[in-house]
């Protein structure tokens, strides 16, 4: 009963039903936004390189000029056209970007609208995103993003305003559907592809999801997309996605989408135990094919709040 009252306050505190979405409880992260750091992780590469990473030139930054092609260029940033109409090689020089535009992928499909303790996935997808936007523009960094559910998606440009983060919130708000559990229209491969296209080299990127749909034309897509960007993937899940409820005795739990309906027998120790296994197994083979793809993972429970997720971590990392 206390975990539930906890529970309880904790929604009515952030303006939540955890099942459904509103601009109020996304409006709260406004002043959480030193929960997150965007400070990018990897060091300065040529092939990842823009305001944050490179003092004079870098790919995805703004041209410059042509100049002679010196030892030690990049020989991706050759000119070809001038190289060609000259005679002699040139390289491109870019002018460092003050901004650095930083992209929000976040999957509000079908499989997301799931959840057993604190929030929908769909919901902790909103509350993360809400919380990445802020933390942007808290930085004066350009936000943009991609947002999509099973029928539709919604793309937002990068801009450094507040009104690009309320433009990006209210998105989140209109496509989420929890009652709608129609088949995937829009497949999460497509959904990586427009972000590929949408993110210029040189940015940050967020994706969030539960991965469900990680096939090998969207592990193509991220792989290409952290060539260029430093790309964080956050794995939304929820407890009973890992391991069943502890049960002293055997029964069956009912589970239901709204509309299909599938029953688990739980407090049966053969069946938990090989629950767990398929699933960590499941698990672990999405991890290592996002960080096959370059990504940093990041994985978050829809059953546990941001803060103290994220408390959690930056305590840990501080030690």
């Amino acid at each position: 009963m206390h975990v539930t009252q906890n529970v309880s306050q904790w929604l009515d505190n952030h303006h939540s039903d955890g099942v459904n979405l509103q601009i109020k409880e996304l409006l709260y992260y406004r002043t959480k936004a030193s929960l997150l750091n965007l400070s990018l992780r990897r060091p300065a590469q040529a092939n990842l390189s823009g305001g944050y990473l490179a003092k004079t030139k870098g790919r995805g930054m703004e041209f410059d000029e042509a100049r002679h092609y010196q030892p030690g260029d990049d020989i991706r940033a050759i000119d070809w056209r001038v190289t060609a109409r000259t005679g002699k090689t040139h390289t491109k020089i870019y002018r460092e970007e003050k901004e650095r535009p930083v992209f929000v992928l976040a999957d509000l499909s079908s499989s997301m609208h799931f959840g057993t303790q604190l929030l929908f996935k769909s919901v902790q997808v909103a509350h993360l995103t809400a919380l990445i936007a802020w933390a942007a523009h808290k930085r004066g960094d350009r936000i943009g993003g991609l947002v999509f559910n099973q029928t539709e998606h919604k793309e937002f440009k990068p801009f450094s305003r507040q009104k690009a983060v309320l433009s990006l919130l209210n998105g989140l708000t209109k496509l989420h559907t929890p009652h709608d559990v129609r088949p995937n229209q829009v497949p999460f491969s497509d959904a990586c592809a427009r972000l590929r296209r949408l993110a210029h080299p040189g940015s940050l990127v967020f994706i969030i999801s539960d991965f469900t749909n990680l096939n090998d034309a969207a592990q193509q897509h991220l792989a290409h997309l952290s060539r260029h960007c430093e790309v964080t993937a956050y794995p939304i899940s929820d407890p009973f996605e890992h391991a069943l409820p502890q049960s002293h005795y055997q029964q069956m739990l009912s589970l239901t989408d709204g509309q299909n309906e599938q029953q688990i027998i739980i407090g049966e120790k053969r069946i938990a135990s090989q629950y767990q296994i398929e699933h960590e197994q499941r698990f672990n083979t999405i991890n290592e094919q996002l960080k096959h793809c370059r990504a940093n993972v990041v994985p978050i429970s829809c059953a546990i709040s941001l803060e103290q997720q994220l408390a959690k971590r930056s305590s840990e990392k501080a030690v």
